[in-house]
């Protein structure tokens, strides 16, 4: 399981023009799931993206946690971030989770930030969306469930 975590001041989602979530101040998680992963995989990232420590303090160093901030978090499916680019120029996206099982774990992903009490909002999984953000920092921050 592959996130991109981007700490924003705010950030939104809509689907043919259609809002379907929008956050303040907070995380925009772009996930991506593959065939491989499992419950393990998904604790282990909402535990961590939802434990880190990347908003400032008092003294400007990063060391508040979202739930220090009443932050808010906003999920983008995002199978592109298994894209294989190693030969030609057009991505393969073998690695990618079937969209089925892909859709499963996102649902759970959500379900899991939101039962430790993080307003959580979301895009449509398949969708074609338009996401926009107010990055902030910028902080960005890449993990990869395998890579502990």
């Amino acid at each position: 399981m592959r996130a991109v975590i981007q700490r924003v001041k705010n950030a939104q989602v809509a689907v043919e023009g259609e809002l379907t979530g929008r956050i303040g101040q907070g995380f925009l998680i772009l996930l991506g799931v593959s065939d491989e992963d499992n419950d393990e995989d998904l604790e282990y990232l909402v535990r961590k993206i939802t434990r880190m420590r990347i908003f400032s303090d008092s003294n400007g160093k990063m060391n508040l946690a979202l739930s220090d901030i009443g932050g808010e978090i906003l999920v983008v499916s995002q199978f592109t971030l298994f894209a294989d680019t190693r030969k030609g120029n057009r991505p393969g996206f073998s690695e990618a989770g079937s969209p089925e099982f892909s859709n499963e774990m996102y649902e759970k992903f959500i379900e899991k930030c939101r039962a430790l009490g993080f307003h959580t909002e979301h895009g449509i999984f398949g969708a074609d969306m338009a996401v926009s953000l107010i990055n902030d920092g910028p902080v960005t921050i890449v993990m990869d469930s395998r890579n502990r």
